[in-house]
Parts: structure tokens; C-alpha cells; sequence
């Protein structure tokens, strides 16, 4: 009897308190990663209120010097919590204004009973932890949550029975679910041939359709099949044909799809997208080449991130000698491209001349910041590994007449707080779609050996 009675007690109390969670605004206690990651998250919890623990703001007086997006978010964080700074930041908190929450910093606490038995080191994620403890033994009626972009460290405050939650303000949940094929739409033979009538265009009403801009897809009548794409500008469905660009001839219908974004001076942004080996990079700088007389330059560039836990220690040399071995696919793509031309052939001399003149350059992204680039085709590769954030600065560097390529795998991601729904090409490709300067291309199938598709596969 006293069992049930306690038993009732207990489920009772659970019921208070879930239902205090569903009345009072939550409190978010930060953690590094997420501050590095965005410096604008604490304006993204709206009515909840936020608690950055002292031990991130000593982590992030680390990561105040350097280029790297890491670095500036860690300054202008700062500058933030410098405006709103004041007694009450550490005390009671201080308001971030109508309909939102309030924010403070939250001093150090001691290890609980559990904590000094599960975990020997003193290291920052600790005391993170214990920080987040100790303000939720203090609010037992509100629901308090770690956030973090630590796996890891999620685990360890679920072991300690503390809610704990990925950063999700830039997450897309659309992407993850991309077409691991072509989209096709059905229609008769009789619309097919009427689309060759018509000077490789009908319009999508016709066809009774409602594509969005810069849609690629495939035509499929009961024994004709056709690849087009949806030009926004005169609202019709054209034919894509496979052309040869710089030696370079796209060998499946995604890649032919891709080549015709590549090369219409109408869109200005594209997103490729695809596994390791679908001719991503490839195409777009073959693509860049034969357009070189439309831009004062072309730019290669791509994250400097080395494959994880195989770090190559101090590299020799200036800047450049630096970035070498972290450029090397790119210089690879350009040699294919040459390979593929002989040397009587003028595509062979132009790229010899691009780089002489540094009209064709490749570049560190961290040197991006600032500079505003005009009549520049810009191609970004290994843009999974860039944050929402990183693409935004990126695409606001652009100028006039200016062409941005990025491309990538996002399920290849070598940073650690990054994954397939919160890195930067997921998040330019879901929020972008639909745009008429803006084309995403999902390429499916390998093109670099048989044995490279098969790996892409299956390991």
C-alpha cells in the first residue's frame, strides 16, 4: 500500500512538473561549439531563456585571433554580450527584448556526488555539465537543456539524467530526403515530339505542370524518354542536349543537366551535389574555362579541413606551400581537364595562359572575407564542410556579374559539430530552392572508375 501511495506521489509530481514545462519559457544553457557555430544563436530561442557558462566564455577568448569564420564568430560574439553587458549578465540576466528571453552567465559550480564517480578529468565539457546540473537543481519547475553540438557530450548529460539537444535554428530536415534518382514526369509520346516541334521548348502549361525554377527532370512518355529543365525567364520546359565543355562531355543525364546550369549565364548560383567520383568538381571547373572570356577571373577554393585524425603536424614554406596538399584535387581536376585536350589545341594554351596571368587562382577561403568579388566565377569545393553561416558570407561577397559554384557530399562531412542537415550546402540548397538565379543538381551515379562507384556504395 505505502509502495502504490508513493507511486502516486511520484507520478503526480511528474505531472506538475511536465505541465510547469509546457507553461514556463524552457532554459538553454550554451555551450561552446554552439556559440562558435553561430554568434547570433542567442537571439534564436524566442521567449526561452539562455545561460552561457563562464567556462565558454574563457574557450572562446581562444578563438578571438585568426581568418576563419570560428574566429570571427567568437569576436562578434563578444562584441554582443559587451552591448548588453552589466551586473545583472551575471546575476539575474538581462532581458534580449520584447517576446524574447532572458540571458546571463553563469559562474562556476562544484561536481555533484555523480558526477566526481563517472568522470576523472577536469575538462571544460565537465564543467560545462556541471554548470547545466546546477542550474537545473535550482529550477526544478522549468525544463532545462544542454545545447550542444557534441555528440559525445549530449550522451554524457543524458547519463546524469539532464535534457540535452543538438542546435537545430539552422538545421533543414527537407534535404536529408534528397532524390537518390532523377525526378521524372509522365506525359505522352505526342507532348515529347510536340516539344521537339517547337524549337526544343513547350510550355509548362501545356504539359499541365508546375515545376520550380531551374527544375531539371526527365520527360517520360510510354516509349520515349527526354531530359529538360524549367526555365523560369519565358516559363517553359526545355530540352537539355549533352554538350563537350573544355574536352570535358557529360557521360550520364545528371551531368549533362549539370553542365547546362554550369553554362547558363542566367543562373548564377549552383548547388552540385553527390557522392564522392560523380564529376562534381570536374564540371564545374571544365564549365569555368570555357566561360574565362566572360570573367576578369576564376576562382578555385575549399575549406582547409585535413581528414579527420590524420593531421600532417607543421608544413614548411609560405602560405601557398602551406595550402598545397590541401589543394591538390583541385590541381588534379585541372590536369584531367588538360589531359583531355592535346597540346595543339587551343583549350590546352588558354589554361596554360589562365594561370600565368593569375586570371585562374587558387585560393584559401579564409582570404574571402572582405573583398567583393565582380566578374568572378567562383567555384567553392567540399562546401558540406562549411557552415550555414560560412555559405551566407561567401554568396554576400558576390558582385556584379559574378558566378558561384558550390559543390559537395553531405555525407561526407570531416568537421565534427557539422552533419548531413545542419552543414552549409544542405542549408543553401533548401533555403535557396525555387529561387530564378538558382539551380541544385544532385548527381547519383560515379563516373571516376567502377571501382570508385561500387566503394561509394557500399562502404
Amino acid at each position: 500500500m505505502q509502495k502504490t501511495t508513493n507511486a502516486k506521489k511520484s507520478q503526480v509530481k511528474k505531472d506538475v512538473v511536465e505541465h510547469l514545462h509546457g507553461k514556463l519559457p524552457k532554459i538553454f544553457v550554451l555551450d561552446t561549439n554552439v556559440l562558435l557555430h553561430d554568434h547570433e544563436c542567442i537571439h534564436k530561442f524566442q521567449e526561452n531563456d539562455i545561460v552561457i557558462p563562464i567556462v565558454a566564455l574563457e574557450e572562446l577568448d581562444h578563438f578571438k585571433k585568426g581568418n576563419e569564420q570560428i574566429n570571427f564568430n567568437a569576436r562578434e560574439l563578444a562584441r554582443e554580450l559587451d552591448k548588453i553587458a552589466g551586473q545583472q549578465l551575471f546575476q539575474e540576466g538581462v532581458s534580449l527584448g520584447r517576446g524574447m528571453g532572458r540571458i546571463r552567465v553563469a559562474l562556476g559550480a562544484e561536481y555533484s556526488q555523480e558526477m566526481l564517480l563517472s568522470f576523472h578529468e577536469d575538462t571544460p565539457d565537465h564543467r560545462i555539465l556541471a554548470i547545466a546540473l546546477n542550474v537545473k537543481n535550482k529550477n526544478p519547475n522549468r525544463l532545462v537543456s544542454l545545447v550542444t553540438k557534441d555528440v559525445n557530450l549530449r550522451l554524457k548529460a543524458n547519463a546524469l539524467g539532464l535534457f540535452a539537444d543538438d542546435y537545430l535554428s539552422d538545421k533543414v530536415i527537407v534535404f536529408e530526403d534528397a532524390p537518390k534518382h532523377l525526378s521524372i514526369v509522365k506525359t505522352t509520346d505526342e507532348k515529347i515530339a510536340q516539344l521537339f516541334e517547337s524549337s526544343n521548348s513547350l510550355s509548362s502549361k501545356e504539359l499541365k505542370i508546375h515545376p520550380h525554377a531551374n527544375e531539371y527532370f526527365i520527360l517520360e512518355g510510354p516509349t520515349s524518354r527526354v531530359p529538360v529543365m524549367y526555365s523560369p525567364l519565358n516559363k517553359s520546359v526545355n530540352y537539355v542536349q549533352k554538350q563537350m565543355v573544355s574536352g570535358i562531355e557529360a557521360r550520364n543525364e545528371e551531368q549533362a543537366f549539370a553542365l547546362d546550369a554550369l553554362m547558363r549565364p542566367e543562373i548564377q548560383l549552383v548547388a552540385l551535389t553527390g557522392v564522392a567520383g560523380t564529376g562534381k568538381t570536374l564540371l564545374a571547373l571544365a564549365a569555368a574555362i570555357a566561360q574565362a572570356k566572360n570573367f576578369k577571373q576564376i576562382l578555385l577554393s575549399r575549406p582547409v579541413i585535413p581528414l579527420q585524425n590524420q593531421e600532417m603536424g607543421f608544413l614548411p614554406g609560405d602560405v601557398n606551400e602551406k595550402l598545397a596538399p590541401y589543394m591538390l584535387p583541385l590541381y588534379d581536376n585541372l590536369a584531367v581537364i588538360k589531359n583531355k585536350t592535346k597540346i595543339s589545341q587551343k583549350e590546352f594554351s588558354q589554361i596554360e595562359d589562365l594561370q600565368k596571368t593569375e586570371a585562374l587562382q587558387i585560393t584559401p577561403l579564409a582570404y574571402i572575407r572582405g573583398r567583393s568579388l565582380s566578374d568572378t566565377f567562383f567555384i567553392i569545393d567540399e562546401a558540406q564542410n562549411l557552415t550555414p553561416h560560412e555559405i551566407k558570407t561567401i554568396i554576400t561577397r558576390a558582385g556584379e556579374d559574378t558566378k558561384l559554384i558550390f559543390t559537395g557530399d553531405i555525407h561526407q562531412i570531416d568537421s565534427p559539430y557539422l552533419d548531413s542537415q545542419s552543414n552549409g550546402l544542405s542549408y543553401l540548397a533548401s533555403k535557396m530552392s525555387g529561387q530564378e538565379m538558382f539551380a541544385h543538381i544532385n548527381l547519383v551515379k560515379g563516373e571516376r572508375s567502377f571501382l570508385a562507384e561500387v566503394a561509394g556504395k557500399l562502404l
